[in-house]
């Protein structure tokens, strides 16, 4: 259910902008109106943000899958060193004297030069939806400063927690795999985002229906081992209604 300003939309046709979405946004605009979680906006910008960075987000986990980008723990990390620093903790900081843009860019470009945790994947694709979302401009003013590296993020990322939410596309959710094999702990779960339509995408694993994903994970226990691995309830997501405040008020940190 979808409220602006208090007043619940009941058709596409309350929806601003609806003509003028891609195909895309259309589905994710259609699964916000009849979700049984109830979404509010104080603006139509502020709907038609969240629209547009959800789908996104979408098209950047896909976009990552082909970038040949491969998975590694946080100790074998690898990134292009003429954008980033690699630390000590696998993380990927920055360089100064590059662009928050081009430094994510170039992930995608030359993808077979970084490898990374499934974690970071997650954060990378947040932050490159949102640079299709608000533009390279934007973006560099937002993000100097940049570090890619587990659930730590940039405070105006705005992640939030969900615990009774409905699954959107966009969404980060997460496979418990509780017993894994203590000689792959990187195994011990799985970071996804919702693609929509019932598939997933993990990176190291791909493409793919929630069930597939918990097999993979399944095959990766400790001998013996009886318990499933399991989607969890939580949902990771932007704080969009507070992130859209960037396309008017860009320098502006919005801390929670």
């Amino acid at each position: 259910m979808v409220y602006i300003k208090g007043k619940q939309l009941n058709t596409i046709e309350d929806i601003p902008g609806f003509g003028q979405f891609s195909e895309a946004q259309r589905a994710t605009a259609v699964r916000l109106l009849n979700s049984r979680e109830s979404f509010f906006y104080d603006s139509s910008r502020q709907l038609q943000f969240e629209i547009t960075y959800r789908a996104n987000i979408v098209s950047s986990a896909y976009a990552l899958k082909d970038s040949g980008a491969r998975f590694a723990t946080f100790q074998t990390a690898r990134a292009n060193r003429n954008f980033w620093i690699l630390t000590a903790y696998g993380g990927f900081l920055i360089r100064p004297d590059v662009t928050p843009a081009d430094a994510i860019t170039d992930i995608f470009v030359n993808g077979r030069k970084y490898a990374f945790e499934c974690t970071t994947s997650m954060m990378i694709i947040l932050y490159k939806g949102l640079l299709e979302t608000i533009g390279p401009t934007t973006f560099n003013q937002l993000f100097r400063g940049l570090l890619l590296w587990s659930t730590e993020h940039d405070e105006d990322l705005q992640l939030t927690a969900v615990m009774s939410g409905e699954s959107l596309a966009g969404d980060i959710r997460y496979i418990q795999n509780p017993e894994f094999h203590p000689a792959t702990p990187q195994w011990q779960g799985e970071n996804l985002i919702d693609l929509g339509n019932g598939m997933f995408f993990g990176h190291g694993i791909g493409v793919g229906m929630l069930g597939e994903f918990i097999e993979v994970l399944n095959q990766r226990r400790r001998p013996g081992a009886t318990t499933s691995a399991f989607l969890t309830a939580q949902i990771i997501r932007p704080n969009f209604r507070r992130m859209a405040e960037y396309t008017g008020h860009p320098l502006r940190r919005l801390l929670v």
